[in-house]
């Protein structure tokens, strides 16, 4: 599990405010808002690549944030699905070992001696994913994983999401995609100008939001 009470993280001319959060696990929660909203700083937050300005965030477990644009190094998509595991002391032989049973589970494991730097976009994801979910880690953070990825690779990559959570990590989905959020999430949460305006179950959420602000964002409105 992955909590957060009173967060606060301060810039000039924007401040993001989370009152309460808190993703379970086997559950997904669906972070929604418009560009600007804050989304991506949460997620850096829950991680602790940033630090908060106020509040408090537990961590039962290590926690993965997943960027929509994954880094990878100059090197064979094998040494890149190992590397998370290499930075945590494991012996070459056994990440690289652990590293081939991700790369098969994700659809890559033909493609473990190419150059990861050659990879298509979907590609690009599901290795990363790989990489991550090596460590096995008790939280995924997910910033816009299939943002500009074909329909093939996003029901490749919402496999994926629907596998570890029957598996019983906790994930927290940033999505654009409002189809991908009613598919995936069991609760959603909008964010806007840094505020939360609206957290539930995704069937509420999705089918009568509570506040009109939510409703006008779901409805493909212009929302500031």
């Amino acid at each position: 599990m992955i909590a957060a009470e009173g967060l606060e993280k301060r810039f000039p001319g924007f401040t993001l405010r989370v009152p309460h959060l808190r993703a379970k696990p086997g559950r997904v929660l669906a972070v929604l808002g418009p560009s600007g909203a804050g989304k991506s700083t949460l997620l850096m937050l829950l991680s602790g690549l940033l630090p908060p300005d106020a509040g408090t965030i537990t961590r039962e477990g290590p926690a993965v944030y997943l960027d929509q644009h994954p880094y990878l190094l100059e090197r064979s998509v094998l040494e890149n699905a190992a590397f998370g595991l290499r930075l945590k002391g494991v012996p070459r032989a056994r990440a690289r070992e652990a590293a081939l049973t991700w790369l098969s589970r994700v659809g890559l494991e033909a493609l473990a001696p190419r150059p990861a730097r050659g990879l298509s976009g979907g590609e690009r994801v599901r290795l990363a994913l790989a990489r991550a979910l090596a460590t096995e880690p008790k939280t995924l953070l997910l910033d816009e994983p299939t943002a500009n990825l074909d329909p093939a690779n996003v029901a490749r990559v919402e496999a994926l999401i629907r596998e570890e959570k029957a598996r019983g990590r906790a994930i927290v989905l940033v999505t654009h995609n409002l189809f991908q959020a009613k598919r995936l999430a069991d609760r959603a949460l909008f964010l806007l100008g840094g505020e939360v305006v609206e957290e539930g179950p995704a069937p509420a959420f999705f089918n009568s939001p509570k506040d009109p602000r939510t409703r006008a964002f779901l409805s493909g409105e212009m929302v500031w």
